[in-house]
C-alpha cells in the first residue's frame, strides 16, 4: 500500500508567506526569518506553491 507523505513547507505565490508543518503543534505555523515572521499579507487568499510538481507518494 503506498503511503501519502504530505508537504512540509508551503510559501505563498502572490504575497510570501512562507509556513511550516509543526508536528508537535499538528498545524502550520509561519516561518521566522531574520527579525520577523514572513507572514505576507493577511488578506491574501494565499496561491500555495504546491503544484504538479509535487509528489505526495515515494518513489
Amino acid at each position: 500500500m503506498a503511503e501519502v507523505i504530505p508537504p512540509t513547507e508551503r510559501v505563498c505565490e502572490r504575497c510570501g508567506r512562507h509556513d511550516r508543518w509543526d508536528d508537535d503543534r499538528d498545524t502550520w505555523v509561519i516561518v521566522t526569518e531574520g527579525e520577523g515572521k514572513a507572514v505576507g499579507n493577511p488578506h491574501c487568499l494565499h496561491e500555495w506553491d504546491i503544484n504538479g510538481d509535487y509528489n505526495p507518494f515515494e518513489g
